[in-house]
């Protein structure tokens, strides 16, 4: 999740950003294409020391201190999976390219019929072929490469297809730009996902009960986490669209509207997880200890999805401007420098599993409406002309009057 995916969901923004602006502001709409090439060849280079870490993963997994035979067993479920990640990542910048263009849903058709494909897999190569461990990678593996030959069939002979041009070498122009903008994208998304596993390290050395609970919370957590992906995925889409257009009124607007709609639909979902708090933890577990510590960690979680809601937007928004570096920065102040130590300490002195989740609300809260106020607060008309700078062709926007 922290590495090769990292590359799927945060080096990918750099579409988001450049493909966007391009597909509205470009001089030609085959530029969009010149980006997806320019994705391929950047993220398979990006993946290469992704790959090498998982070649030898057993020595690293040993030097963290697992236990043999989870780094003998990791290290080989990671190896098979290896070229089923690239699949992932390929996927990742179609449907990112397909965004551009405003052309959302096919991405979700293609997982409506590869994820029951992935279960039947599963089932036949882990049970019926006798393989156990590995067949859960193998079949994973397949099912991503055919997630990404069903959207490329969509593209071809459904929608999308004339922003291609064909193979072009002017896919290895403008790359350093392009690196940079995908480095921090990776950057900006990994900076929070590993607060999460921080947290879930540390919700292990409280025990048992707690890493249940825990275990249970972040399940939920990452279903939930898809409504405010979402939210970000069209925001960064929609502010490039209107910066490329030279809209920067627009571009606000959406920004802002993104931004509110999330903390309308975080509360939704904090109304709901209050209600439930109780029995909420029997869905996954049945042990009454478990549900009991779930139900009281589940208010801070329930105040979390506000915040998270208004993070998500608000970095899809600065993903659109091209300002991942921002999103970045923040996380790393907020998590790193205040929230992570806090609740860490709270956790081991006196606060438990509880403590943890205090920090990550502070954390996400700040991170929010510090996001949610550099993007209100932008020059937007400036955000115009720098979406054009970043344009292969260099075009400088024409913003006056606007």
């Amino acid at each position: 999740m922290c590495t090769a995916w990292l590359i799927g969901m945060g080096g990918t923004t750099a579409i988001d950003t450049l493909a966007s602006a391009s597909f509205t502001g470009g001089k030609s709409k085959h530029d969009l294409g010149i980006i997806l090439q320019r994705a391929f060849v950047v993220l398979s280079l990006f993946y290469v020391p992704v790959a090498i870490l998982w070649l030898f993963a057993g020595p690293v997994f040993r030097a963290l201190g697992q236990e043999e035979f989870i780094a003998r067993n990791g290290a080989k479920f990671l190896q098979v999976l290896l070229p089923g990640g690239l699949g992932y990542v390929y996927f990742e910048c179609l449907k990112k390219y397909l965004q551009a263009q405003g052309i959302m849903r096919p991405g979700t058709y293609v997982l409506l019929i590869t994820s029951p494909v992935n279960a039947g897999l599963n089932f036949l190569f882990i049970y019926t072929f006798e393989m156990g461990l590995l067949g859960a990678p193998l079949a994973t593996g397949i099912s991503y490469w055919l997630s990404f030959f069903l959207l490329l069939i969509y593209t071809r002979y459904v929608s999308g297809w004339e922003c291609w041009g064909g193979w072009s070498k002017k896919c290895l122009e403008n790359i350093g730009t392009f690196a940079r903008i995908a480095a921090l994208g990776v950057v900006h998304v990994g900076t929070e996902w590993w607060a999460f596993e921080i947290v879930a390290i540390a919700a292990g050395n409280l025990g048992s009960l707690s890493l249940a609970a825990q275990s249970c919370i972040m399940t939920a957590d990452q279903v939930l986490n898809t409504i405010p992906f979402g939210l970000g995925v069209s925001a960064s889409a929609r502010v490039g669209n209107l910066l490329g257009a030279r809209n920067p009124t627009g571009a606000k607007r959406a920004a802002n509207t993104a931004a509110l709609l999330s903390m309308f639909l975080g509360t939704l979902v904090l109304a709901v997880l209050m209600g439930t708090r109780n029995v909420f933890g029997r869905i996954f577990n049945d042990d009454d200890s478990v549900v009991r510590l779930t139900a009281e960690v589940l208010p801070y979680v329930a105040l979390f999805q506000i915040a998270d809601g208004l993070n998500g937007s608000c970095g899809g928004s600065l993903r659109g401007m091209g300002r991942q570096h921002v999103g970045a920065a923040v996380n790393l102040v907020s998590y790193y420098c205040g929230a992570l130590p806090l609740g860490i300490w709270l956790a081991f002195n006196g606060w438990g599993l509880a403590g943890l989740w205090v920090g990550q609300c502070i954390a996400l809260y700040l991170v929010g409406f510090a996001e949610w106020a550099i993007v209100a607060f932008s020059d937007w008309n400036k955000q115009v002309e720098n979406a054009f700078k970043r344009m292969d062709h260099g075009a400088e926007a024409e913003v006056g009057g606007v």
